[in-house]
């Protein structure tokens, strides 16, 4: 006689809950992103142990991971620091973008349906209501959330994490961009138009109008980066 031999499934099955290295990487990556930790700031492990009540191991370890997504670096005798672009960089940084993202668009445009228009309206609809509550640290997150899911029909998955590590770079500086423009109401239009034009499938309308939605806050930008260094070296 053959006996079943295999275990009996558990009746419930744990799911882990966040590790506490990513934990605090997630509140550094907020506090970097929204400007709280400023570019080549010294980040002290041991201020952060002390401020985070933990041993300064799982602060090593979410810098690592903040290292390894570009906001964090790591130099000899010095320790680590958040990570500071020259103005090249910060420009090379929008026109990765636009490349990837035009890209993903074009691609996505004739392939997306009923569905995908409304993930891109749900997501929308709460960016707006960031935007009215002039909440750009909620914005910023849902920004990318929702360009996402504008390009999510292309089935690029190699590209999308590439566009991932790039969106890191450019959302503290997009925010920046924010911050110091008191009007918005072009920005937010921007985003509902892209919408429309891949609804009615006009491919290149809508990736011109994409192209020049990521490249016009670039000079703006490097000028305020610019002026805001100068002002900190004296």
């Amino acid at each position: 006689m053959r006996h079943d031999r295999r275990r009996p499934l558990p009746s419930k099955r744990p799911i882990p809950r966040q590790s506490l290295p990513d934990a605090i990487a997630n509140d550094i990556r907020e506090r970097i992103l929204n400007g709280e930790l400023v570019e080549g700031e010294v980040i002290r492990q041991e201020a952060l142990a002390d401020e985070y009540d933990v041993s300064r191991m799982p602060i090593r370890e979410a810098l690592k991971r903040l290292d390894a997504e570009g906001l964090v670096q790591f130099t000899t005798n010095r320790g680590a620091s958040v990570t500071k672009h020259s103005l090249r960089e910060i420009g090379e940084i929008f026109d990765l973008r636009i490349l990837l993202e035009v890209d993903l668009f074009r691609r996505a445009i004739p392939l997306m349906g009923p569905k995908d228009f409304a993930a891109c309206e749900a997501v929308l609809e709460r960016m707006e209501q960031a935007y009215d509550a002039e909440d750009i640290g909620k914005w910023g997150a849902l920004n990318f959330e929702y360009h996402s899911a504008l390009y999510a029909a292309a089935g690029r998955g190699l590209t999308h994490e590439l566009l991932q590590r790039v969106n890191l770079q450019s959302d503290r500086y997009v925010r920046m961009h924010l911050s110091a423009t008191p009007e918005r109401g072009p920005i937010k239009q921007e985003h509902r138009d892209l919408l429309n034009l891949a609804r009615e499938g006009k491919i290149d309308e809508a990736c011109a109008t994409l192209a020049h939605h990521i490249a016009r806050p670039k000079g703006h930008l490097l000028e305020l980066v610019a002026a805001q260094r100068a002002s900190e070296a004296g």
